[in-house]
């Protein structure tokens, strides 16, 4: 059996403050079902935290409405850094985070009235998505577009993430990555040129190549319907060197650390990722617990070095006040849980 890759599972944020973090992103984001929660020592990362185990806080959450959750993540054992430089459009790692909404102009007017800073007016991307840009409290920059493919409801504006945009060296090559090994083998559109729906970013008003891919077949596994279709968008910039964004950095520092994607057989995906040349650079080998949660971890690089997250899980709270959880390793992998299941895991919304 190959691998299967049901969809992104989250987006890493370090954050000063874990309870801060979530509390923003609860009350403005709605990622607001905590699937796990814990304070342990992180001693598995150690090719990017100094060769040094840290003690860490991490909550993992995600929304009602779908896609995939953030993992808000603190250094307790040091102070997190934040990049050195103001990161520009086509700087070398995760850039943006995509979060989805079914209503653009209502989010934007709800975004607007909480004062959240807004970063550009609704506008249309090359393939005509809607879609505005905006700044959460902590510097990181989000893309709120448009779409018609929500698991759930809830009363906020927004769901979970369902891709980001990374900046790269070579576009073809990166393309070459994220089509063989995450799937997205699907180009919506290939352009390069100033684009007007970017030019209220940072270095938007420079001409670059931007690439947006999605996957051509639908996404399978436990967690496919809730995690939905996602994106990855490509930025080459020719007018100046773009840097590492986490340049003499650790992994957990500010800003966005990871892309997970949820998998089933971590064999197999180990096999296909150094036959194309990213081996696994962390891999937990066998059962790893983090809080309530159980399962197996790796990454790999991009050709960049941003990290890419794997997680096949082995076990999960669906309820944890009755003591209930699911055990994935006993279903068919490819099989998707019912919606009413992964509906239950909003008995454990947190609510302001």
């Amino acid at each position: 059996m190959s691998y299967i890759i049901s969809g992104i599972q989250q987006l890493g944020i370090g954050v000063l403050n874990v309870q801060e973090g979530f509390k923003w992103y609860r009350q403005n984001f709605g990622i607001d079902i905590p699937i796990l929660d814990e304070a342990s020592e992180a001693n598995l990362m150690l090719p990017y935290t100094g060769q040094k185990p840290h003690q860490r806080h991490a909550i993992l959450a995600i929304s009602g409405k779908g896609g995939g959750g953030f993992e808000i993540w603190q250094y307790t054992s040091r102070i997190p850094q934040p990049c050195s430089f103001n990161i520009e459009l086509g700087d070398l790692g995760i850039l943006i985070g995509k979060i989805k909404t079914e209503n653009i102009n209502e989010s934007f007017t709800f975004f607007n009235k909480k004062g959240i800073n807004i970063l550009s007016e609704v506008s249309e991307n090359p393939i005509k998505q809607k879609h505005f840009y905006l700044e959460d409290a902590f510097g990181n920059t989000f893309e709120v577009i448009e779409s018609n493919e929500m698991f759930g409801k809830s009363n906020h504006a927004t769901g979970g993430p369902i891709g980001a945009v990374i900046g790269v060296s070579d576009i073809d090559k990166s393309i070459k990555f994220y089509a063989d090994i995450l799937g997205y083998d699907k180009v919506l559109f290939d352009k390069e040129d100033v684009f007007d729906d970017l030019k209220d970013l940072p270095a938007g008003k420079n001409k670059c190549r931007r690439v947006l891919l999605t996957h051509s077949k639908p996404r399978e596994g436990s967690f496919s319907r809730m995690l939905g279709s996602s994106y990855i968008e490509l930025v080459k910039v020719y007018d100046r060197t773009p840097r590492k964004i986490f340049e003499n950095r650790f992994w957990g520092d500010l800003g966005f650390i990871h892309l997970c994607f949820d998998i089933k057989n971590m064999n197999a995906l180990r096999t296909k990722c150094a036959e194309a040349g990213h081996s696994f650079t962390v891999d937990s080998g066998t059962t790893f617990e983090m809080g309530d949660a159980a399962g197996h971890f790796s990454y790999i690089e991009d050709p960049d070095g941003a990290l890419i997250e794997f997680v096949e899980t082995f076990k999960i709270p669906i309820f944890k006040k009755l003591g209930w959880y699911l055990d994935l390793r006993k279903r068919a992998p490819e099989k998707p849980l019912p919606n009413w299941m992964l509906k239950t895991l909003s008995f454990s919304r947190v609510k302001d």
